[in-house]
């Protein structure tokens, strides 16, 4: 009995890695995307849930264009370089540094070709999020050094295509991060003005490449 659990562990260890292996290796032969998304997060300390619309429009390396629509306008961009918030309502910006590829922490930045998920992360099989289109497959992972803003991330792809369906996170005071995508399209070749961001004028900056 032991030695068939055994067995199975290791069988599932392995397609993890497998999965693991063949989602970089998709993501890696991926230009830019586009898509819809709904970011919803719930938990946390006060036990709240938000969810919000938006389209993102992402090109390797590192370039990133997140403009939030409803309830609340936010834009994030990233030029390769810096990573510019901007939250209207606010009347702030802030702006930070692209970190290099072996320090990309945030998962979002995986999408933008940062990090590596095997070099990265221990991986398994996770549970698929309820209400995931059929033949959805979940990865969980594991960060190998300790990150900051979350404890664990699940991406969910098309079992069939890897396509990437929902990203997930869970933070260190128990609060879960789901976006999820709709209307993906792959290598779409926008313009490297897409991630041109102009401060507004008469906004506060906190310039955190300054340090």
């Amino acid at each position: 009995m032991m030695l068939a659990r055994a067995l199975l562990a290791l069988a599932v260890a392995v397609s993890a890695t497998e999965l693991a292996q063949s989602i970089q290796q998709k993501y890696e032969g991926i230009r830019d995307f586009s898509a819809d998304f709904t970011h919803t997060y719930t938990g946390g300390v006060l036990h709240k849930k938000l969810t919000e619309h938006g389209h993102v429009l992402i090109k390797k390396p590192g370039k990133m264009r997140w403009e939030y629509t409803s309830p609340e306008k936010k834009l994030f961009v990233s030029d390769g370089v810096r990573i510019y918030s901007y939250i209207p309502a606010d009347n702030q910006v802030r702006i930070d540094a692209v970190p290099k590829d072996d320090q990309a922490g945030a998962p979002i930045l995986f999408l933008a070709g940062k990090g590596n998920l095997i070099r990265d992360f221990t991986s398994s099989i996770g549970e698929v999020p309820a209400g995931s289109p059929p033949n959805s497959v979940a990865l969980k992972l594991v960060p190998k050094a300790a990150q900051p803003d979350y404890d664990w991330l699940m991406l969910v792809v098309n079992q069939q295509t890897l396509t990437l369906r929902t990203l997930v996170t869970m933070d260190g005071q128990g609060g879960q991060s789901s976006i999820s995508f709709e209307n993906l399209k792959e290598n779409v070749g926008p313009a490297d003005k897409e991630f041109a961001f102009s401060i507004p004028r008469g906004v506060d900056v906190i310039n955190e490449t300054a340090h």
